[in-house]
């Protein structure tokens, strides 16, 4: 059952009968009252637990009372930036402005500051000095202790310092949100909130710490790079609820930030009610005039089955945010959630998607987790599957034919993603899975990313080999035909990552060349806070092994690496015929059917002749095109390999900058289409 918005302004307190609130909510996304956004889940979970909550979407950062809007609330101040960080949000990898926000009214950019929780706490604080402000979401969570900041090129301090706020709630708000809420209720001062789970405090002596390890100082992370690898390590390794230790940052001898180990994971029955909450499901009617919220044409018709995931690729902020621990939805959840979908009168027949971070993982990777926790020096498939792991694709393929058979559903897509060696890992159920899959959730191409084909590039990700990639396309070839379907395998594919030299992005380029197919959407690596990737890319070294890593750093190598993925394109060939020179490749230009490039003088169209290998190879590139331009079963012709999440536009790279642009998203995520409760996600790469 929907419920009306909660109060955006004192008139609409006022009308309720109240004359406070208890908690003011201030995001950095417009409010959208939809479970895919942290802001509605946690104020509609405060709400349901007995809470009166306004809602400040968006303030004048330059104007001291537009977080005044309520006055002071009785317990505390609640500050997100919103489903993204804001910093992606506003940047590409180039550090280029992106033109539009899907979390804003029309898509408007620039009606949030860079480093939103840090300048709405400070704003907050010069007018309410005293009342306590908690920080959430996925910028704060990510920046709970000290991180590398990308945009400076700079190790900032824990965000709780800069912001001014009290607490850090971090990772997935709902258990630490209501034992705030009813410590503040009970009249505990915000000081002495030092006990709670999934929180990072304050501290000017560790007199009252206890069990605690203490990671390098500030000081001499800032010294020293190799420190923080160390204490990105340690962090990385207590970031289970069952194994994680409380952790101690020293920036002084009178100032720490302490982090409490992370919550426990919601069980399926605590999941459930999350979802059970009566949202309006949409963006607050005072948005339409400005043409609504683009982010929700995303997520309005989709299903968030999980969260969690055991994958751990190593550019993915996920095990820092919502632990490896998997975490479900029950089905008679899900199919209640997809009834109310099927009532909305927008509604087409078809649910765009039934997932998570990653859709195919719906249990915990093992019996273990739940009772000891995730291995903190094991990881579950990489670089092989854990002999250990319950593959096991039964319960989705059990969800999946519920949902597609309630009436008034034509179809039901899969576009989170899926991990192609967790299907192949699973012996009994793989192949039924990815038979259905094909026959009925996918519509014309189903997108993967395997992200590299250099297993040495592969090994630094956390990716599996290339052969497993390999093994997967020959089986979702074999089962399309099998069905007498043409559907093809568009792989996402990333340059630049660390460990990924001239030598292993011309063997991508191969790759591409041979498969006989120019990806539109190529990601450069974006170090965003809080990923291993990052802290490779701003220390040099993989911080679980403290061994060297060659990291891509300058635009123009970066530029590159790029080019060579789109060789094809002719405003790269200088670009591409550089990089050939600087790998010793020459051989790579020329007449041969192996050839990338023709010599000079006979570039422009014609060299895309010689980059397929054989008839064949051009063949499918050209099927590929067409299925790409024609409608799928919605009615709505697909985009060219585009970014799955909203304001993921990413413009071509300019060579005569030697600078490229890239979409943002840590895959927090699914990062820019925010799906996963509670804070953040940003669009999430399998």
């Amino acid at each position: 059952m929907k419920a009306a918005f909660l109060p955006v302004t004192r008139e609409e307190m006022l009308e309720r009968g109240w004359d406070r609130v208890d908690f003011v909510y201030v995001s950095g996304d417009a409010y959208v009252d939809h479970p895919s956004f942290g802001m509605a889940i946690i104020t509609r979970l405060l709400e349901a637990n007995g809470y009166k909550v306004g809602v400040i979407a968006q303030p004048d950062w330059n104007d001291p009372e537009s977080v005044a809007v309520f006055g002071e609330p009785r317990l505390a101040f609640l500050v997100s930036a919103g489903n993204m960080d804001s910093m992606v949000n506003h940047y590409t990898v180039a550090k280029k402005r992106r033109r539009s926000d899907a979390y804003s009214p029309g898509g408007e950019a620039g009606r949030r500051p860079n480093h939103a929780a840090v300048v709405y706490g400070n704003l907050i604080r010069r007018t309410f000095k005293k009342t306590p402000l908690i920080l959430g979401g996925i910028e704060a969570s990510l920046r709970r202790l000290s991180h590398y900041d990308y945009w400076s090129d700079k190790l900032k301090r824990s965000i709780l310092l800069d912001s001014g706020a009290d607490l850090v709630s971090y990772g997935m708000g709902e258990h630490s949100i209501i034992e705030i809420a009813d410590a503040l209720n009970a009249g505990l001062a915000i000081e002495d909130l030092t006990f709670i789970d999934g929180t990072v405090y304050r501290a000017a002596s560790l007199e009252h710490v206890y069990d605690a390890v203490t990671l390098p100082s500030f000081p001499a992370m800032q010294d020293d790079k190799l420190e923080y690898a160390r204490s990105f390590a340690v962090q990385y390794e207590n970031s289970d609820p069952f194994t994680g230790k409380r952790l101690v940052e020293p920036y002084s001898d009178h100032e720490f930030v302490v982090q409490n180990p992370p919550a426990a994971p919601l069980t399926q029955s605590e999941m459930d009610a999350v979802y059970r909450l009566p949202y309006a499901r949409t963006y607050h009617p005072m948005y339409e005039t400005a043409g609504g919220v683009p982010a929700i044409s995303e997520v309005k018709f989709s299903l968030t089955s999980n969260r969690g995931c055991f994958g751990e690729c190593s550019f993915c902020a996920l095990t820092f945010h919502q632990g490896r621990i998997v975490q479900t939805r029950s089905h008679d959840s899900l199919v209640e959630e997809a009834r109310a979908i099927v009532e909305e009168p927008d509604f087409k027949g078809y649910i765009h998607d039934v997932g998570g971070p990653t859709a195919n993982f719906r249990a915990p990777a093992c019996a273990k987790q739940l009772k000891a926790g995730a291995c903190p020096h094991k990881r579950c498939l990489y670089p092989e599957p854990c002999k250990q792991l319950r593959a096991d694709h039964s319960d989705y393929l059990g969800l999946l034919r519920r949902l597609r058979k309630l009436p008034g559903v034509k179809k039901v897509f899969v576009r989170s993603g899926i991990r192609f060696d967790y299907v192949l890992a699973d012996r009994e159920h793989g192949d039924a899975f990815l038979n259905e899959l094909c026959a009925h959730h996918v519509s014309g191409q189903l997108k993967v990313a395997p992200e590299h084909v250099s297993d040495a590039v592969l090994s630094v990700m956390g990716k599996p080999r290339n052969l497993v990639y390999q093994r997967f396309a020959q089986r979702y070839e074999q089962i399309n035909r099998q069905l007498g379907m043409k559907q093809f395998l568009v792989p996402y594919l990333m340059s630049s990552h660390p460990g990924s030299t001239l030598d292993e992005a011309v063997e991508l380029a191969e790759y591409c060349r041979d498969l006989g197919y120019m990806p539109e959407q190529v990601q450069d690596f974006y170090p965003t806070p809080s990923t291993m990737s990052t802290a490779m890319y701003y220390t040099g070294v993989d911080p679980r092994t403290m061994q060297p890593v060659y990291v891509p750093k300058s635009p123009h190598e970066k530029a590159l690496q790029r080019a060579l993925i789109q060789y094809r394109d002719p405003k790269n060939r200088e670009l591409v015929l550089e990089a050939l020179r600087r790998a010793g490749r020459m051989d790579l230009v020329g007449y041969g059917p192996k050839c990338l490039l023709r010599p000079q003088g006979e570039g422009g169209g014609k060299e895309r002749k010689p980059a397929a290998s054989g008839k064949g190879a051009r063949t499918r590139a050209d099927v590929r095109a067409k299925a790409q331009s024609k409608p799928n079963d919605s009615g709505k012709a697909p985009s060219k390999a585009r970014p799955s999440g909203p304001g993921k536009a990413r413009p071509k790279p300019k060579p005569s900058t030697g600078k490229t642009s890239s979409q943002g998203g840590g895959r927090s995520g699914k990062s820019a289409g925010e799906r996963r409760p509670g804070k953040s996600k940003g669009t999430r790469r399998h």
